[in-house]
Protein backbone atom coordinates (compact mmCIF):
# COMPACT_ATOMS: atom_id res chain seq x y z
CA UNK A 1 0.00 0.00 0.00
CA UNK A 2 2.44 2.85 -1.51
CA UNK A 3 0.57 5.57 -0.22
CA UNK A 4 -0.71 3.86 3.37
CA UNK A 5 1.48 6.01 6.26
CA UNK A 6 1.40 4.58 9.90
CA UNK A 7 1.90 6.06 13.36
CA UNK A 8 2.38 3.31 16.40
CA UNK A 9 1.81 5.12 19.98
CA UNK A 10 3.59 2.46 22.17
CA UNK A 11 4.84 2.71 25.88
CA UNK A 12 7.62 0.12 24.95
CA UNK A 13 10.80 1.28 25.97
CA UNK A 14 12.52 -0.90 23.17
CA UNK A 15 10.78 0.20 20.11
CA UNK A 16 13.75 2.57 18.74
CA UNK A 17 14.90 -0.46 18.57
CA UNK A 18 13.51 -2.26 15.61
CA UNK A 19 13.74 -0.95 12.08
CA UNK A 20 10.92 0.34 10.26
CA UNK A 21 9.99 0.07 6.87
CA UNK A 22 9.42 3.71 5.28
CA UNK A 23 6.55 5.36 5.98
CA UNK A 24 5.87 3.83 9.64
CA UNK A 25 6.70 5.83 12.41
CA UNK A 26 6.30 6.05 16.35
CA UNK A 27 5.15 8.13 19.11
CA UNK A 28 6.76 6.67 22.58
CA UNK A 29 4.15 7.46 25.08
CA UNK A 30 5.82 6.68 28.92
CA UNK A 31 6.29 3.77 29.62
CA UNK A 32 4.53 1.55 32.81
CA UNK A 33 5.32 -1.94 33.94
CA UNK A 34 2.39 -4.43 34.55
CA UNK A 35 3.48 -6.46 38.11
CA UNK A 36 2.69 -9.65 39.68
CA UNK A 37 0.24 -8.69 41.18
CA UNK A 38 -1.42 -7.43 38.11
CA UNK A 39 -0.90 -3.58 39.18
CA UNK A 40 0.74 -0.99 37.30
CA UNK A 41 4.04 1.17 37.87
CA UNK A 42 5.94 4.04 35.93
CA UNK A 43 8.89 2.33 34.28
CA UNK A 44 10.92 4.93 34.64
CA UNK A 45 9.53 8.83 36.05
CA UNK A 46 8.77 9.19 39.22
CA UNK A 47 4.85 9.88 38.64
CA UNK A 48 2.14 8.00 40.75
CA UNK A 49 0.29 5.92 38.11
CA UNK A 50 -2.79 8.96 38.39
CA UNK A 51 -0.40 11.43 36.69
CA UNK A 52 1.18 8.97 34.38
CA UNK A 53 -2.17 7.64 32.75
CA UNK A 54 -3.39 11.37 32.51
CA UNK A 55 0.38 12.13 30.60
CA UNK A 56 -0.17 9.05 28.25
CA UNK A 57 -3.78 10.00 27.69
CA UNK A 58 -2.99 13.58 26.13
CA UNK A 59 -0.22 12.69 24.11
CA UNK A 60 -2.59 9.71 22.55
CA UNK A 61 -5.16 12.07 22.24
CA UNK A 62 -3.13 15.20 20.72
CA UNK A 63 -1.49 12.51 17.91
CA UNK A 64 -5.06 11.60 16.91
CA UNK A 65 -5.93 14.62 16.30
CA UNK A 66 -3.57 15.92 14.47
CA UNK A 67 -3.01 12.85 12.49
CA UNK A 68 -6.37 12.35 11.71
CA UNK A 69 -6.54 8.30 11.15
CA UNK A 70 -8.92 6.81 9.00
CA UNK A 71 -8.28 3.49 11.11
CA UNK A 72 -7.74 3.49 14.72
CA UNK A 73 -6.35 0.24 15.94
CA UNK A 74 -6.29 -0.49 19.67
CA UNK A 75 -4.47 -3.39 21.33
CA UNK A 76 -6.51 -5.36 23.68
CA UNK A 77 -7.90 -3.47 25.96
CA UNK A 78 -11.07 -1.89 24.76
CA UNK A 79 -10.37 1.68 26.42
CA UNK A 80 -7.20 1.41 27.03
CA UNK A 81 -5.54 1.20 30.30
CA UNK A 82 -7.49 2.46 32.79
CA UNK A 83 -9.50 4.57 29.94
CA UNK A 84 -6.75 6.24 28.76
CA UNK A 85 -8.12 6.01 25.22
CA UNK A 86 -11.63 6.65 25.94
CA UNK A 87 -11.88 9.99 25.18
CA UNK A 88 -9.99 9.75 21.99
CA UNK A 89 -11.98 7.12 20.28
CA UNK A 90 -14.97 9.36 20.98
CA UNK A 91 -13.46 12.21 19.38
CA UNK A 92 -12.41 9.95 16.44
CA UNK A 93 -16.12 7.88 16.30
CA UNK A 94 -17.31 11.71 15.65
CA UNK A 95 -15.35 12.18 12.42
CA UNK A 96 -16.12 8.39 11.38
CA UNK A 97 -12.80 7.08 12.03
CA UNK A 98 -12.71 3.34 11.53
CA UNK A 99 -12.20 2.09 15.42
CA UNK A 100 -10.97 -1.35 15.33
CA UNK A 101 -10.21 -3.31 18.61
CA UNK A 102 -7.42 -5.96 18.16
CA UNK A 103 -7.68 -9.22 20.88
CA UNK A 104 -5.13 -11.89 20.90
CA UNK A 105 -6.47 -15.75 20.20
CA UNK A 106 -6.33 -16.22 24.39
CA UNK A 107 -7.09 -13.28 26.89
CA UNK A 108 -7.33 -14.82 29.95
CA UNK A 109 -9.77 -17.86 31.63
CA UNK A 110 -13.53 -16.86 31.14
CA UNK A 111 -14.29 -16.02 34.57
CA UNK A 112 -11.29 -13.53 35.33
CA UNK A 113 -12.04 -12.10 31.66
CA UNK A 114 -15.98 -11.46 32.70
CA UNK A 115 -15.22 -9.79 36.04
CA UNK A 116 -12.33 -8.01 34.56
CA UNK A 117 -14.12 -6.36 31.93
CA UNK A 118 -17.26 -5.61 33.58
CA UNK A 119 -14.99 -3.55 36.05
CA UNK A 120 -13.73 -1.65 33.00
CA UNK A 121 -16.66 -1.00 30.86
CA UNK A 122 -15.65 -3.32 28.18
CA UNK A 123 -18.57 -4.67 26.90
CA UNK A 124 -20.14 -1.68 26.16
CA UNK A 125 -16.99 -0.53 24.43
CA UNK A 126 -17.27 -3.47 21.94
CA UNK A 127 -21.04 -2.51 21.92
CA UNK A 128 -21.12 1.14 21.37
CA UNK A 129 -17.68 2.52 20.29
CA UNK A 130 -16.02 0.07 18.30
CA UNK A 131 -16.80 -0.86 14.52
CA UNK A 132 -14.73 -4.34 14.56
CA UNK A 133 -12.60 -6.76 16.25
CA UNK A 134 -9.84 -8.57 14.78
CA UNK A 135 -9.01 -11.63 16.30
CA UNK A 136 -5.42 -12.58 15.61
CA UNK A 137 -6.06 -16.69 15.55
CA UNK A 138 -8.51 -19.34 14.42
CA UNK A 139 -11.80 -19.71 15.85
CA UNK A 140 -11.10 -23.41 15.42
CA UNK A 141 -8.24 -23.11 17.73
CA UNK A 142 -10.14 -21.00 20.55
CA UNK A 143 -11.97 -18.05 21.19
CA UNK A 144 -11.25 -15.37 23.44
CA UNK A 145 -15.05 -14.92 23.87
CA UNK A 146 -15.67 -18.08 24.92
CA UNK A 147 -17.16 -18.51 28.03
CA UNK A 148 -18.57 -14.53 28.33
CA UNK A 149 -21.96 -13.48 27.97
CA UNK A 150 -21.45 -10.50 25.24
CA UNK A 151 -24.42 -8.89 23.38
CA UNK A 152 -24.74 -10.79 19.79
CA UNK A 153 -24.15 -6.98 18.31
CA UNK A 154 -20.54 -8.03 19.74
CA UNK A 155 -19.60 -11.38 17.89
CA UNK A 156 -21.26 -9.89 14.87
CA UNK A 157 -18.08 -7.48 14.92
CA UNK A 158 -15.46 -10.07 15.62
CA UNK A 159 -13.11 -11.35 12.67
CA UNK A 160 -10.75 -14.52 13.46
CA UNK A 161 -7.63 -13.27 10.67
CA UNK A 162 -5.25 -16.27 11.36
CA UNK A 163 -2.28 -15.92 13.53
CA UNK A 164 0.27 -13.46 12.37
CA UNK A 165 3.38 -15.68 10.48
CA UNK A 166 6.60 -14.21 11.31
CA UNK A 167 9.85 -13.87 8.84
CA UNK A 168 13.54 -14.08 8.76
CA UNK A 169 14.64 -10.39 8.61
CA UNK A 170 17.19 -9.43 6.21
CA UNK A 171 20.82 -10.06 6.59
CA UNK A 172 22.29 -6.88 8.51
CA UNK A 173 25.64 -8.11 9.08
CA UNK A 174 24.92 -8.99 12.94
CA UNK A 175 25.29 -12.61 14.24
CA UNK A 176 24.22 -13.64 17.30
CA UNK A 177 24.56 -17.41 16.93
CA UNK A 178 27.57 -18.71 19.17
CA UNK A 179 27.17 -22.27 17.86
CA UNK A 180 27.58 -22.27 14.27
CA UNK A 181 26.69 -25.09 12.12
CA UNK A 182 26.42 -26.87 15.61
CA UNK A 183 22.47 -27.62 16.54
CA UNK A 184 21.44 -25.41 19.96
CA UNK A 185 18.28 -25.03 21.88
CA UNK A 186 16.90 -21.47 22.03
CA UNK A 187 15.60 -19.85 25.41
CA UNK A 188 13.43 -17.36 25.24
CA UNK A 189 11.12 -15.94 28.21
CA UNK A 190 9.88 -13.39 25.70
CA UNK A 191 10.30 -9.43 27.52
CA UNK A 192 11.82 -11.31 30.64
CA UNK A 193 10.16 -9.40 33.60
CA UNK A 194 8.24 -12.88 34.63
CA UNK A 195 10.85 -14.95 33.10
CA UNK A 196 12.73 -15.79 35.56
CA UNK A 197 12.01 -19.33 37.27
CA UNK A 198 11.86 -20.96 33.57
CA UNK A 199 15.70 -19.83 33.05
CA UNK A 200 16.76 -20.62 36.66
CA UNK A 201 14.93 -23.88 36.12
CA UNK A 202 17.08 -24.69 32.43
CA UNK A 203 20.21 -23.54 33.94
CA UNK A 204 19.46 -25.88 36.82
CA UNK A 205 19.08 -28.74 34.19
CA UNK A 206 22.84 -27.51 32.98
CA UNK A 207 24.31 -27.77 36.20
CA UNK A 208 22.83 -30.67 36.85
CA UNK A 209 24.78 -32.43 34.33
CA UNK A 210 22.49 -36.05 34.22
CA UNK A 211 22.08 -36.25 30.29
CA UNK A 212 23.82 -34.93 27.83
CA UNK A 213 21.99 -31.65 26.02
CA UNK A 214 22.50 -29.71 23.29
CA UNK A 215 23.95 -26.80 23.83
CA UNK A 216 21.89 -23.47 24.56
CA UNK A 217 21.49 -20.08 23.86
CA UNK A 218 19.30 -17.87 26.67
CA UNK A 219 17.82 -14.52 25.26
CA UNK A 220 17.03 -12.96 28.51
CA UNK A 221 14.67 -10.37 27.21
CA UNK A 222 14.86 -6.32 27.92
CA UNK A 223 13.01 -6.62 31.18
CA UNK A 224 14.16 -9.10 33.41
CA UNK A 225 15.42 -7.10 36.29
CA UNK A 226 19.25 -6.52 36.02
CA UNK A 227 20.41 -8.35 39.20
CA UNK A 228 18.69 -11.87 38.04
CA UNK A 229 20.77 -10.85 34.52
CA UNK A 230 23.68 -10.67 36.57
CA UNK A 231 23.74 -13.65 38.17
CA UNK A 232 22.28 -15.66 35.27
CA UNK A 233 25.21 -14.27 33.44
CA UNK A 234 27.64 -15.43 35.89
CA UNK A 235 26.08 -19.07 36.46
CA UNK A 236 26.21 -19.70 32.32
CA UNK A 237 29.97 -18.85 32.50
CA UNK A 238 30.83 -21.63 34.54
CA UNK A 239 28.91 -24.42 31.94
CA UNK A 240 30.44 -24.81 28.65
CA UNK A 241 27.36 -25.73 26.83
CA UNK A 242 25.11 -22.30 27.35
CA UNK A 243 25.69 -18.74 26.03
CA UNK A 244 23.31 -16.15 27.14
CA UNK A 245 22.88 -12.63 25.82
CA UNK A 246 20.18 -9.92 27.43
CA UNK A 247 18.05 -8.91 23.57
CA UNK A 248 18.37 -9.16 20.28
CA UNK A 249 15.50 -7.25 17.74
CA UNK A 250 16.14 -9.68 14.99
CA UNK A 251 15.48 -13.28 17.31
CA UNK A 252 13.40 -14.51 14.54
CA UNK A 253 16.84 -15.37 12.76
CA UNK A 254 17.91 -16.97 15.65
CA UNK A 255 14.42 -18.91 15.83
CA UNK A 256 15.25 -19.97 12.02
CA UNK A 257 18.52 -21.17 13.17
CA UNK A 258 17.75 -23.26 16.43
CA UNK A 259 17.27 -26.92 16.41
CA UNK A 260 14.46 -26.36 19.30
CA UNK A 261 12.94 -23.82 21.46
CA UNK A 262 12.08 -23.25 25.32
CA UNK A 263 9.31 -21.03 25.66
CA UNK A 264 6.84 -19.20 28.28
CA UNK A 265 3.64 -19.59 25.71
CA UNK A 266 3.13 -16.16 25.18
CA UNK A 267 1.32 -15.25 21.98
CA UNK A 268 4.61 -14.26 20.23
CA UNK A 269 6.55 -17.36 20.72
CA UNK A 270 3.33 -19.32 19.62
CA UNK A 271 3.41 -17.66 16.47
CA UNK A 272 7.09 -18.20 15.98
CA UNK A 273 7.64 -21.81 16.29
CA UNK A 274 4.09 -21.97 14.10
CA UNK A 275 6.14 -19.79 11.49
CA UNK A 276 9.81 -21.58 11.97
CA UNK A 277 8.30 -24.92 12.84
CA UNK A 278 10.85 -26.19 15.46
CA UNK A 279 9.73 -28.68 18.08
CA UNK A 280 8.97 -26.57 21.24
CA UNK A 281 9.31 -26.77 24.97
CA UNK A 282 6.61 -24.04 27.19
CA UNK A 283 6.26 -23.79 30.55
CA UNK A 284 3.46 -21.18 30.78
CA UNK A 285 3.18 -18.68 33.65
CA UNK A 286 -0.17 -18.95 35.30
CA UNK A 287 -0.17 -15.62 37.25
CA UNK A 288 -1.40 -12.74 36.63
CA UNK A 289 -3.26 -14.33 33.54
CA UNK A 290 -4.03 -17.76 32.80
CA UNK A 291 -4.00 -16.71 28.99
CA UNK A 292 -0.55 -18.74 28.48
CA UNK A 293 -1.49 -22.03 30.05
CA UNK A 294 -4.83 -21.88 28.01
CA UNK A 295 -2.89 -21.19 24.52
CA UNK A 296 0.07 -24.25 25.77
CA UNK A 297 -3.04 -26.85 26.84
CA UNK A 298 -4.67 -26.18 23.62
CA UNK A 299 -1.35 -26.11 21.41
CA UNK A 300 -0.86 -28.99 23.11
CA UNK A 301 -3.93 -30.50 22.97
CA UNK A 302 -3.50 -30.02 18.65
CA UNK A 303 -0.43 -31.81 18.97
CA UNK A 304 1.81 -29.04 18.33
CA UNK A 305 4.10 -28.71 21.26
CA UNK A 306 4.71 -30.01 24.74
CA UNK A 307 4.01 -28.55 28.10
CA UNK A 308 6.20 -28.76 31.68
CA UNK A 309 3.90 -27.03 33.95
CA UNK A 310 5.84 -24.47 35.86
CA UNK A 311 3.51 -25.32 39.00
CA UNK A 312 6.73 -28.56 38.86
CA UNK A 313 9.00 -26.08 39.11
CA UNK A 314 11.99 -26.67 40.31
CA UNK A 315 11.95 -30.44 39.71
CA UNK A 316 15.42 -30.54 37.76
CA UNK A 317 14.75 -34.01 36.68
CA UNK A 318 11.83 -33.68 34.71
CA UNK A 319 13.66 -30.02 32.94
CA UNK A 320 16.47 -32.72 32.34
CA UNK A 321 14.14 -35.10 30.45
CA UNK A 322 12.03 -32.49 28.81
CA UNK A 323 15.29 -30.80 27.40
CA UNK A 324 16.99 -33.89 26.31
CA UNK A 325 13.98 -35.35 24.59
CA UNK A 326 13.07 -32.40 23.22
CA UNK A 327 14.98 -32.29 19.66
CA UNK A 328 13.93 -35.87 18.46
CA UNK A 329 10.06 -34.20 19.07
CA UNK A 330 8.14 -33.88 16.14
CA UNK A 331 7.78 -30.27 14.59
CA UNK A 332 4.50 -28.85 14.97
CA UNK A 333 3.97 -29.47 11.38
CA UNK A 334 3.76 -32.73 11.87
CA UNK A 335 0.60 -32.72 13.41
CA UNK A 336 -0.91 -31.57 10.21
CA UNK A 337 -2.64 -28.53 10.87
CA UNK A 338 -3.24 -26.08 8.12
CA UNK A 339 -4.29 -22.58 7.15
CA UNK A 340 -3.11 -21.40 10.36
CA UNK A 341 -1.11 -18.71 9.84
CA UNK A 342 -2.95 -16.64 7.06
CA UNK A 343 -3.55 -13.36 9.86
CA UNK A 344 -1.04 -10.53 7.57
CA UNK A 345 -2.71 -11.64 4.14
CA UNK A 346 -6.08 -11.00 5.96
CA UNK A 347 -5.58 -8.03 7.45
CA UNK A 348 -3.72 -6.58 4.15
CA UNK A 349 -7.18 -7.27 2.72
CA UNK A 350 -9.30 -5.98 5.38
CA UNK A 351 -7.37 -2.59 5.59
CA UNK A 352 -7.48 -2.30 1.94
CA UNK A 353 -11.29 -2.79 1.73
CA UNK A 354 -11.35 -0.27 4.64
CA UNK A 355 -9.09 2.66 3.13
CA UNK A 356 -10.43 2.06 -0.31
CA UNK A 357 -13.16 3.66 0.58
CA UNK A 358 -11.64 6.77 1.82
CA UNK A 359 -11.44 9.31 -0.67
CA UNK A 360 -7.64 11.15 1.12
CA UNK A 361 -4.19 10.36 2.12
CA UNK A 362 -4.87 7.18 4.09
CA UNK A 363 -3.66 6.96 7.35
CA UNK A 364 -3.21 3.96 9.96
CA UNK A 365 -2.52 4.54 13.74
CA UNK A 366 -1.75 1.82 16.21
CA UNK A 367 -2.15 1.77 20.00
CA UNK A 368 -0.20 -0.30 21.82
Amino acid sequence: MPRLSVIILSGSPIIGSFDFRSRVDFVRVPGVIKLRDGEYVSHSLRLGIDHMLELRGSIIEHTADVFDPHIFLVDKEPLGLRGEVEGTLGMLRERGTRLVLGLRDVMDDPASLADEWERKNAVRALRDIYDEIWVYGKREVHDPLEGITVPQEVTEKMLFTGYLKREVPAADGRDENPFGEEPFILVTPGGGGDGIELVDWVLKAYEAQKKPLFPALVVLGPFMPTEAQAAFHERAEALRGVHMIRFTPTIERLMAEATAIVGMGGYNIFCEIMSFDKPTLLVPRVVPRREQAIRAAKAKDAGLITVLPIERYPDVDAMVDHLAALPDRAAPSAAGHRGLMGGLDFINKRTQTILDSSWHQPQLTVVR
